[in-house]
């Protein structure tokens, strides 16, 4: 981060949390997937639902910080509206 403008490194930061968050999903619904002890299974499913909150937390703050990926999204929700139908 030493090497963001000032002006960035919010920004920076939350795309940081938000992949941290995405990793730690993978992960939970990677262990979920192997154990076959089924409480085991609940918790880690949980525990990847609640990271996914964390992601849309993350997502929210940046939408309001950066107008440009606010205008990025909607790019790509078009293109996949066009070819997907």
């Amino acid at each position: 981060l030493d090497l963001v403008k000032k002006e960035d490194l919010d920004k920076e930061i939350l795309r940081a949390g938000i992949i941290a968050e995405l990793d730690a999903i993978n992960l939970y619904e990677q262990m979920a997937a192997a154990t076959e002890n089924e409480k085991i299974k609940r918790i880690l499913l949980d525990i990847a639902k609640e990271e996914k909150t964390h992601v849309g937390e993350f997502l929210a703050l940046l939408l309001k910080l950066d107008e440009e990926q606010v205008k990025e999204l909607e790019e790509g929700k078009k293109e996949v509206e066009e070819l997907t139908g």
